[in-house]
């Protein structure tokens, strides 16, 4: 099977199985926490950094059609979008 057909969400969910399946163990320890893992959804390969740039890049020199899905060690969300909250009083 050719990762190139996969759909954002199947890449997602692929990467996400590799992780609960045995590289969470391997990752998840306290100097990891907060760092960025770059998974190659198809091979299980990964890497970890601070940001997943040098990683995924890498992993594309390797691999250039690889199909790569990128995550927080230790969060459920690699990115939060914030705005202001207003509070209003009645």
């Amino acid at each position: 099977m050719q990762s190139i057909f996969w759909s954002v969400e199947e890449v997602a969910q692929r990467a996400k199985q590799f992780y609960e399946n045995g590289i969470r163990q391997q990752v998840e320890h306290g100097d990891n926490i907060g760092k960025m893992i770059v998974i190659d959804s198809e091979s299980g390969e990964y890497g970890i950094d601070k940001t997943g740039v040098e990683t995924a890049l890498k992993l594309k020199q390797k691999k250039p059609n690889a199909r790569l899905f990128t995550m927080r060690i230790g969060y459920d969300v690699a990115v939060s979008f914030g705005g202001a909250i207003e509070r209003t009083v009645e």
